[in-house]
């Protein structure tokens, strides 16, 4: 082993165990003699596990295509790098690779450039110009996603105005999600109140559906009610638009306002959907849990009653929004049972609800159940939904509640069923095998990930002290005692003894009247 390994691991073990520095100092050196041998790649210490170096929101590193590293990377240069502008730059480095630009490309592209700014602007002109490519209202969706979420709202007007021809449905979502996620509600207001004349998007419910449903699924119920209310003569609201407000004011925890709202539908002569009723179980759940959680029963039970007067029936989502609110309040054998139930009503359960109750079986322990839950899903026909991130879920679960050794039987059901494990699914069991000082389980899990291709990188972890094996304590025994030790011990106890029974002198007694 490296002499600079060796001397970063002793001094991080030296902080990282509450023992004397003596003891401190014999452990560090017989771990660096058993174990680093073995597992020279992984060092101990505090870290983040998690590389932040790219911003890959739904691929995986080793999903990346090398041509859209080599572009992101020149895009990620600093602008007074090079004298030529980013278009020049591009068209000089990779006019070789017209044929090859896809929207998968692109998309991948933005995903890793996501500081370069401005610059993307660059790129856009690069494609158009050089390349010849042809924008469609996908890709146009996908650079209005991108200066959305830097929050270039500029940007994204500039590049509406350039692609007017092609611009559609995909995009007009992109630019209102965007706006809704930033916080900004009014402007999404203003913006549909132009849209027709400025972009070329037209003004019908479906759009206005689509404003609605963006504002009200981040709780602008107020905003999106006004706005319909306004266009209740150009564009009047069918049923589907109102029970998206009523989710809205739900969302928002005003279950009173939802209560108003849904008066005022029934006064007017319009039916509430099951979606909307769901919401508002959803809602009362919410603040049950929040104030009082032994009254979800009861509350519940009320909005049920409702549906059933109303002639409104429960679907899946109703038992799933019910069940896990169940299991966020760790009440697992209730929603056990409900599940059970749900065929007196005529539901069968999906991918969210068996998902959900693996999640909640585990985190109560009960990993037995949680594996035959996993079964069912598959025999119920949804073990395409066993994705890696849902497997990655479970993992944390059960690696946070250290059952570790099972997250490595769930993680072999994982790549039996053909998941191939990601960065962020390696790096969670090498962490966690290192916190409990098994570097033999950590070195075999980075030897295998690299060789399936996985990009880990040696890092630092820190082992967990109660995972630390103690030296053992040097056994006392009892030392014999030479023949003038005994005869001293004894006139010191026979002197104590004598003392004992002396009369005190006269001088010092108090003398009686």
């Amino acid at each position: 082993m490296p002499p600079l390994v060796s001397l970063q691991l002793r001094r991080l073990l030296h902080r990282a165990l509450p023992s004397s520095p003596a003891s401190s100092h014999i452990f560090s050196s017989q771990l660096a003699l058993t174990h680093l041998s073995k597992f020279q790649l992984l060092q101990l210490s505090l870290i983040n596990c998690y590389s932040s170096s790219a911003k890959t929101p739904n691929h995986d590193i080793s999903d990346i295509d090398p041509l859209a590293q080599s572009i992101s990377a020149e895009l990620l240069k600093a602008p007074d790098a090079d004298s030529l502008s980013i278009s020049e730059r591009l068209n000089l480095n990779f006019s070789h690779v017209a044929s090859k630009v896809t929207p998968s490309l692109i998309l991948q592209t933005l995903n890793l450039s996501f500081e370069a700014g401005r610059t993307i602007m660059g790129f856009n002109q690069w494609l158009v110009s050089a390349v010849n490519f042809k924008h469609t209202d996908e890709t146009m969706s996908f650079f209005i996603d991108y200066f959305g979420r830097r929050k270039d709202f500029k940007a994204t007007h500039e590049l509406l105005l350039e692609g007017k021809p092609v611009i559609g449905i995909k995009s007009f979502e992109s630019t209102i999600d965007r706006l809704v996620k930033a916080g900004r509600p009014a402007q999404v207001v203003g913006f549909f109140e132009r849209m027709e004349s400025d972009y070329g998007f037209k003004r019908d419910r479906e759009s206005l559906r689509l404003v609605v449903q963006k504002l009200c699924d981040k709780g602008y119920a107020s905003y999106a009610e006004k706005k319909v209310k306004n266009l209740a003569n150009e564009i009047f609201p069918d049923e589907g638009i109102c029970d998206l407000l009523i989710k809205g004011w739900c969302v928002d925890g005003k279950l009173e306002e939802a209560k108003r709202l849904a008066g005022e539908m029934y006064r007017g002569g319009f039916e509430i959907g099951t979606m909307a009723y769901n919401a508002i179980i959803d809602c009362v759940c919410k603040l049950c849990r929040e104030k009082d959680p032994f009254r979800i029963d009861s509350e519940v039970e009320n909005v049920l009653v409702e549906m059933d007067i109303r002639g409104v029936p429960r679907n899946v989502d109703t038992f799933n929004v019910l069940i896990s609110n169940l299991c966020k309040i760790r009440r697992t054998q209730d929603a056990m049972n409900l599940f059970y139930r749900m065929g007196e009503w005529g539901c069968y359960p999906d991918e969210t609800t068996f998902v959900v109750l693996i999640k909640s079986l585990y985190q109560a322990g009960r990993v037995g159940e949680g594996d035959e839950m996993i079964d069912r899903i598959k025999s119920a026909g949804f073990g395409d939904k066993l994705d890696k991130k849902v497997y990655y879920g479970f993992l944390k679960i059960l690696c946070g509640i250290e059952r570790i050794e099972h997250a490595m039987t769930v993680f072999k059901k994982m790549k039996a069923d053909g998941c191939k494990p990601g960065l962020k699914t390696y790096e969670l069991l090498i962490a966690k095998w290192c916190a409990h000082n098994r570097l033999d389980i950590a070195n075999a899990l980075f030897n295998e990930a690299k060789s399936n291709g996985v990009p880990v990188t040696p890092k630092e972890y820190m082992i967990n002290p109660k995972f630390v094996k103690k030296p053992a304590a040097e056994k006392k025994g009892k030392k014999r005692e030479t023949l003038p030790e005994k005869m001293a011990r004894k006139k010191r106890r026979l002197k104590q003894i004598r003392l004992s029974f002396v009369k005190k002198p006269k001088r010092m007694m108090r003398r009686v009247a």
